[in-house]
């Protein structure tokens, strides 16, 4: 599918498709005190990863991890706060740089790498395995605020007063970037998703420097050591923008959020690029109606190219765990 060809019935996973909605992942990370101890358990990891696909038959296993991983390994360590996302020590003008090391520590992330294996041993050949990180402008974001924040004006406001400092940062995280994609890659991901989560905070110039060029060098980067690396690109509320993504970033495929309009995407994206997505999640917590129009929608829109079935972002924690069954079954045609 990521070469471009299209499917009789299209593949189908979902984004977060290992987590919260699950009742065997709640009692599994019940087991663990904190999310990045649970994070960095390659048995706990790995047996997150596979829980969606012995339940649904999902047509490919996402890493359970977390985009945080890569600050962690940077030296800006990274804490969950319960019901509060994560936390982290800002990175400030004043010397923040310094605080981070030079290049990624991959023995720091050498569990997520032995997760990655353990996942593979544990896959059958039908199925396909994601490996994944976040965009440098999304992960900087997270570590300039020590948080999330609202419309990101702490990395907008930064890259205004001194974009000299968010160019070196965001030049840290592409080469660290690489370095972890490839050795996902190595440790035996078919495929790896770069997560922009915050496209939509940018102006377009912004857009322009601060996500597609960093993404297309950690693309370019991936691929001069692992050529035929295949790599789905997320530029989360880019509007506009995931035409540009299809163009500019090398991406195998672009996934699209549920916000963009279909037969738009379909004309001005799939034409040129596999695409991903583009459901809301919330039809799939409501259910019924809601669920069974937005998947016919969805379908129909992107019948003409290759396409996954995806969610237009993660999974929310509420989702039924029926309800994601029923969406698998009206995607592949199946009776209930």
């Amino acid at each position: 599918m990521l070469a471009g060809e299209r499917l009789p019935k299209p593949p189908i996973w979902i984004m977060r498709q290992a987590g919260r909605y699950l009742p065997e992942y709640r009692e599994l990370r019940a087991t663990t005190a904190s999310f990045m101890e649970f994070c960095y358990s390659p048995v706990k990891a790995a047996e997150a990863t596979l829980q969606p696909i012995r339940r649904f038959g999902f047509d490919a296993a996402i890493l359970f991890s977390d985009i945080l991983v890569v600050p962690d390994a940077l030296g800006q360590e990274v804490t969950f706060a319960e019901g509060e996302g994560p936390r982290l020590h800002p990175i400030t003008l004043d010397g923040g740089l310094s605080r981070l090391a030079d290049e990624i520590d991959l023995e720091r992330l050498s569990p997520v790498f032995e997760a990655i294996e353990r996942v593979r041993a544990g896959l059958g050949p039908e199925t396909t395995f994601l490996g994944f990180c976040g965009a440098p402008w999304t992960v900087a974001s997270y570590m300039i605020a020590g948080k999330g924040t609202p419309e990101l004006a702490p990395s907008r406001l930064l890259a205004y007063r001194d974009p000299d400092f968010l160019v070196a940062l965001i030049d840290r995280l592409v080469e660290a970037s690489i370095r972890y994609l490839v050795r996902q890659f190595q440790a035996g991901v078919d495929a790896v998703q770069i997560f922009e989560s915050f496209a939509g905070a940018l102006t377009a110039s912004g857009f322009e420097r601060w996500s597609l060029q960093p993404i297309r060098r950690i693309v370019d980067g991936v691929r001069a050591q692992v050529p035929h690396a295949r790599i789905i690109v997320f530029t989360r509320a880019a509007g506009a923008g995931h035409r540009l993504t299809a163009e500019r970033t090398g991406a195998d495929a672009v996934a699209l959020d549920w916000a963009v309009n279909g037969a738009w995407a379909a004309e001005n994206v799939q034409a040129l690029k596999p695409v991903q997505g583009n459901l809301d999640p919330l039809t799939v917590v409501a259910g019924g109606q809601a669920l069974e129009e937005g998947v016919r929608d969805v379908l129909a829109a992107f019948s003409s190219g290759p396409h996954i079935f995806n969610l237009g972002h993660g999974i929310v924690p509420e989702t039924p765990v029926e309800n994601v069954g029923k969406l698998v079954k009206l995607v592949r045609g199946e009776t209930a």
